[in-house]
């Protein structure tokens, strides 16, 4: 999809309770998947051991971790939106996350982003609140929902 490009931090406020886009979608296979197991330390059978997910996983299939689709959203965000005058985004936090649907290795995922509120924290900076919803490419269910803060900076001039 297309990347809404605005030229200043103040343009975000007329996307206010809007949709302003929905990231590529990217292929969760298992290679990353076991790459984000070595990294946490978390190899629960059904992220990495393929046969035994293939016989007792619900979706006959390793999974993705939750917290391997959650941390995608920086990169999704980035993929989705740029203000020319902002000189850094701090991810802030999270507010509600929801894991809805499993993520089969294999899958194809991308994320919606829904401008909820933006708030003046000083004259350079902003703190928005988006509703971002994780999609699997051919599933009508989300896999993950939640409220991310970004804090956007203005360049100085």
């Amino acid at each position: 999809m297309a990347k809404l490009k605005l030229r200043s931090l103040d343009e975000l406020s007329k996307y206010l309770g809007q949709e302003i886009g929905a990231s590529d979608y990217l292929l969760i296979d298992q290679d990353r998947i076991n790459r984000f197991a070595d990294a946490t330390d978390d190899h629960q059978w059904i992220h990495v051991d393929v046969a035994r997910a293939k016989a007792e996983s619900p979706v006959k299939s390793t999974i993705a971790h939750g917290y391997l689709t959650l941390s995608l959203l920086a990169k999704f965000a980035l993929e989705t939106l740029e203000i020319e005058d902002v000189s850094q985004v701090i991810n802030y936090g999270l507010n509600k996350v929801r894991f809805i649907a499993m993520v089969p290795a294999g899958s194809e995922i991308r994320a919606r982003f829904l401008l909820k509120s933006l708030d003046e924290i000083s004259p350079s900076v902003k703190q928005a609140t988006w509703s971002v919803t994780i999609e699997k490419n051919g599933s009508e269910k989300p896999v993950c929902v939640a409220e991310m803060i970004f804090r956007y900076s203005k360049r100085s001039a």
